[in-house]
Order: structure tokens, then sequence, then C-alpha cells
């Protein structure tokens, strides 16, 4: 085979389920497993599809695998008194995933969800996390938005009536919301980004497993100050590649890094939550120029 047949092969994605404690997480994989590797971590509401565009640019110089967590994409749903949806359950879940699919060491890619369950891996393993790219990853509390109001409101106050006042994210409507609100141009989001994310939400008993997750989610602010604790004491080469107009995580969430990580890179991109939808050739060059010169001087140093 050609070098140029064995690179085209490289960026085909795979679609490979894994189990792990009785059930199957799916993940998308890519590029040759002798490179680095790059572990994308998505959020609430979508999954590893949201990386479609993004993986096959990574995966001619990186090994690329893009799990869905448990609950969201075709990963497996157990029902909620079997499994507890909590981010701290759902971390070591996907812990042990890289564990079974034998990634010992690789860069995480942060967006949303994927942010509380990626740095709570970096806690647990800091000599695993090459680099941390967060693309609207917040881990300070001026990240923030008032768009958080009715959330904070239910962690406050879990009462019935407060977890029915949420169940307005779960439909179509605030579903197709967050991918259009802050572009520039909504004819550049493919509607089936935001079709996929909400008939996987519609299957029976999502609407739980989801509010759950809202209420848990007051876990990962209380967890703060031990992620910039972490950003302080282990330094690890950080680009925050931002969605400026993002109506959850602001910009001051991005900037917040700089107080912890001096030199980490900042990007504020004029678009909103779901950047990849209209930045992702920008994105997938800011993160090979990113990880090109930080891996090299890592492995230099070494």
């Amino acid at each position: 085979m050609s070098s140029k047949l064995l690179k085209e092969k490289q960026k085909m994605i795979a679609y490979n389920r894994a189990g792990i404690d009785g059930h199957q997480i799916f993940y998308r994989e890519a590029g040759s497993k002798t490179n680095p590797t790059v572990l994308l971590l998505h959020g609430f509401p979508t999954s590893s599809h949201m990386f479609r565009n993004l993986i096959p640019t990574l995966a001619a110089n990186y090994h690329v695998v893009a799990p869905d967590l448990p609950g969201f994409g075709f990963s497996d749903a157990p029902d909620r008194t079997q499994f507890l949806y909590t981010f701290e359950n759902i971390a070591k879940v996907i812990g042990r995933f890289t564990e079974a699919i034998n990634l010992n060491r690789f860069a995480i890619y942060i967006f949303d969800y994927g942010a509380p369950v990626g740095l709570r891996l970096a806690l647990a393993h800091p000599e695993k996390v090459t680099a941390i790219i967060s693309q609207n990853g917040n881990a300070y509390v001026e990240g923030l938005s008032d768009g958080w109001n009715p959330i904070q409101k239910y962690w406050q106050d879990p009462t019935a009536k407060n977890r029915a006042a949420l169940r307005y994210f779960l439909t179509p409507e605030a579903t197709k919301w967050q991918y259009t609100h802050g572009v520039t141009d909504e004819n550049l989001v493919a509607p089936e980004s935001y079709s996929v994310d909400s008939y996987l939400l519609a299957r029976p008993g999502n609407d739980e497993i989801q509010l759950d997750l809202f209420l848990d989610y007051a876990s990962n602010v209380a967890l703060y100050p031990k992620f910039q604790e972490y950003f302080r004491t282990q330094r690890p080469p950080l680009l925050a590649v931002w969605g400026k107009n993002d109506p959850f995580f602001v910009p001051p969430g991005a900037e917040a890094y700089r107080r912890d990580i001096p030199d980490a890179e900042i990007q504020l991109l004029d678009t909103g939550h779901f950047a990849l939808e209209t930045h992702a050739v920008t994105i997938a060059q800011t993160i090979q120029n990113f990880l090109s010169r930080k891996l090299t001087r890592a492995a230099t140093a070494a």
C-alpha cells in the first residue's frame, strides 16, 4: 500500500464498542496508534457525532478517540436504578474505558460536560494527560453565564417543581437553539447535528437521566478549586479555543485559565456553543499547531 493510500485509510473513522462494567461504550477512532493520542470528550446534549468533521483532520497526525459518555449517543443508557448518573461515576467509566483500549497517555479535548469528566481524569492520573484543549469547557465560576440560573435554582432547592422547570432544555427547540445561538450564519449549521441529538434525547427514560445530571453538575462547580490547583501545580499545556457567543460558558471562563497557567493559549471565535459546526477547519489548524509545538517540546525535554 502506498504511503498516500495509508494516510487516507488512517483518516477513515472506525465505529467501535468497548465493554465496561457490563455496559457498552461506543467510540469513534481514527489515525495510527503509533501517533500521540487525542481523547475527544463531548458535552450535553450531544455525542461523539459533534467531532465528525474534526476527527479526519486530526487523524492525519494523531491517534484520535471519541467515546460517547454513558447515557449519550450510541453508548448504553442503563436504567437509573442500575447506574449512578453522576459526573464522578461517568469519569470513572471513561477512565476504565481508556484502560480497556490501552490509552496510556493522551491529550484531552474537553467541551461542556466533557470538561468535568476530562478534568477528573487529569486529577486522578495527571501523568497520563499530555495537554488540554478546552473548547467551551469551563473550570471557573466567572465562566458561568446567567443561562445557568434555572439550573442553579434547582441545585439550591431540588424540588419536583424546579426539576420540571428544566425539561425545556430537553426539547428539540432548545437543542436547535444551542446549536444556532450566536452563530453568524445559521445555514452553516448542519441540521443533522441537532436532529440526531434530539432523537437520542427522546429515548424512553433519557429525560430523567439528563435531569439527574443537571442536578449533579453542582459537584463540578464544587471541584473548580481542585481543578485550578491541578492547573497551577501541573501546568499542563493548555489551549482554550472558545466560541465567544456561547450562551452558557462565557469568554471570562477562557481567559481565567491564564490565572493558573500563565502561558495558556486563548483564542476566541465569533461563533456559539458548538463552535465546531462553523469553525472546524480553524479549530483543527489551531489544535495541530498547538500540539505539534507543545508535544514536541515535551518529548525533547524528556
